[in-house]
């Protein structure tokens, strides 16, 4: 199994929109995308509560059963739409996939 995590800060305001409202639509976007593209296992995503420091805004976690999928995943026209979209509303991005069993 592949675990794909993301983590994105957002701009104060993009696309004519708060941050607060592009990490939403985000949010809503990115769970738009489990019902259409079958390779995702599992999708969670979590907005920072403000505890930390140096934290980033937004996280996405997903599971794949393996490398192919996961490339698949990142390829379907759907995410590369979202994709293109964060891009425009974020400032930093981070990402780690790693391999894991499954119990």
């Amino acid at each position: 199994m592949i675990k794909h995590i993301v983590m994105w800060k957002f701009k104060e305001e993009a696309e004519g929109k708060t941050r607060q409202e592009n990490l939403d639509s985000v949010a809503e976007s990115l769970q738009a995308l489990r019902p259409i593209i079958p390779e995702i296992e599992s999708m969670e995503i979590g907005q920072d509560i403000g505890v930390g420091r140096d934290t980033y805004d937004m996280v996405l976690v997903t599971t794949f059963d393996d490398t192919e999928a996961l490339e698949r995943y990142q390829h379907h026209p759907a995410h590369k739409a979202v994709s293109a979209y964060v891009a425009k509303v974020r400032t930093d991005r981070a990402c780690v996939d790693f391999e894991f069993e499954r119990f």
